[in-house]
């Protein structure tokens, strides 16, 4: 087996509207019931906060300001040596509304939708400490670093 070489650096959103979180399903054909933060991979030349604003329009249409960094979090896979690290930013949108026609043209997120806290804990998401940032984390507090834990699909 080929191991890669190097850590993925992907950021992420924290966006909450009206005391909702923004989560989006990142796998294509619906192959998955796990849900996320959106957000993807950095583009090498590219800040940090304009790959996020990227990867957040391409996954949702929408246009965002992008904040603070409030969470650190690594996840590998044991068995092909994937291994990434997510930084996310606390995030506010600036334009563009959830439409259930908008496409990402990567076709690797399928679903976006907000949810409150209770509805979150009633599905299957990652990472564990994602309600713990979006609701109880001050915008003034270090950002939380999430240990390296297990891939899931």
């Amino acid at each position: 087996m080929i191991q890669p070489t190097s850590i993925r650096l992907a950021v992420r959103a924290v966006i909450l509207h009206e005391g909702r979180l923004l989560i989006v399903n990142a796998f294509p054909g619906m192959e998955s019931d796990l849900w996320c933060a959106p957000g993807g991979g950095v583009e090498r030349g590219t800040s940090l906060p304009e790959n996020l604003a990227r990867e957040v329009h391409e996954e949702t249409g929408l246009r965002i300001a992008v904040g603070v960094p409030c969470l650190v979090n690594e996840f590998h896979d044991p068995e092909s040596g994937f291994h990434q690290c997510d930084i996310y930013f606390r995030a506010e949108i600036t334009g563009g509304t959830l439409r259930d026609d908008w496409r990402d043209p990567a076709e690797v997120v399928n679903r976006r939708r907000f949810v409150d806290r209770a509805t979150l804990a009633g599905l299957r998401f990652k990472p564990d400490s994602l309600p713990r940032v979006a609701w109880d984390h001050g915008t003034a507090d270090a950002p939380l670093y999430d240990p390296l834990e297990p891939i899931l699909r």
